[in-house]
């Protein structure tokens, strides 16, 4: 793989703030220890396949700062894990929009965001998979 295949473009990153209210009114979620996934296949029409958004407890994180550390680590394990999920549903022709919330109580490290988004995206994967393209 090359450097350009792990890259989070701006057109990949959720902001839409009527596609974040669809994404949790009609969405679906997916749960592994330390992290929550919302996730609605085939929204609106999007730019890209895959769109994405993260995001930390200000209850559970009083620190900005400790937020902003865990959204970083978040985006960071996802950039790096995102591409079958994205070869998947460019396969199938779908769209996705995606949504992490960080669960946990301590501040993770690198390591634990990663192997949380790996198990997330593999429980997508498996979705995808058995979901029939309309």
């Amino acid at each position: 793989m090359t450097d350009r295949q792990f890259t989070f473009p701006t057109a990949e990153k959720l902001k839409s703030r009527k596609l974040i209210q669809q994404l949790f009114a009609q969405g679906k979620s997916a749960h592994v220890p330390l992290l929550t996934c919302h996730f609605l296949i085939d929204p609106a029409p999007l730019p890209v396949p895959l769109q994405a958004g993260v995001g930390a407890s200000s209850r559970q994180f009083k620190k900005a700062t400790d937020r902003n550390r865990i959204k970083r680590l978040l985006r960071e394990a996802y950039r790096h894990n995102k591409y079958e999920l994205l070869k998947m549903l460019t396969n199938q022709g779908q769209t996705m929009v995606l949504f992490f919330i960080y669960t946990g109580k301590e501040l993770p490290t690198l390591q634990q965001v990663e192997n949380a988004v790996q198990l997330i995206l593999q429980q997508l994967q498996r979705r995808i998979s058995t979901t029939k393209p309309s």
